[in-house]
């Protein structure tokens, strides 16, 4: 079991930056994949990004590439995702998860593929 619980959103101008935290319990966080998916108002959740256990390979999705960079410390259970140049429709509730094992990108991307999620952080970005 692996319970994840994100933080660091908020309300930011176009063009800012904000770094989403997301902790994890438990002593096998190292063996799990992480992932951000995203779902604004209306819409379909979407993939972001996502890490391999070891940080050995990293995914983006087009729209954040260049943008948001992914990373984490498994000595201290917590994965982040750095977003800058922030736009308005960067605006949705972030989602971190986590599944054992990774993939190609078309089924690391994939929202079912993921066994654990948080509850969510709120990202506003402002024009």
């Amino acid at each position: 079991q692996v319970q994840l619980v994100e933080s660091g959103g908020g309300l930011v101008q176009a063009g800012g930056s904000l770094r989403l935290s997301c902790a994890a319990s438990g002593r096998t966080f190292g063996s799990y994949a992480m992932a951000w998916f995203r779902q604004a108002p209306g819409k379909e959740r979407e993939f972001v990004a996502a890490i391999s256990s070891s940080a050995g390979s990293i995914y983006y999705a087009d729209f954040v590439k260049d943008r948001f960079t992914f990373s984490r410390d498994n000595a201290k259970n917590t994965v982040y995702l750095q977003m800058s140049s922030l736009k308005p429709e960067d605006t949705a509730v972030y989602y971190c998860a986590a599944r054992l094992g990774w993939g190609t990108y078309a089924l690391i991307g994939k929202d079912y593929e993921y066994n654990y999620w948080g509850q969510g952080t709120q990202v506003t970005v402002s024009s």
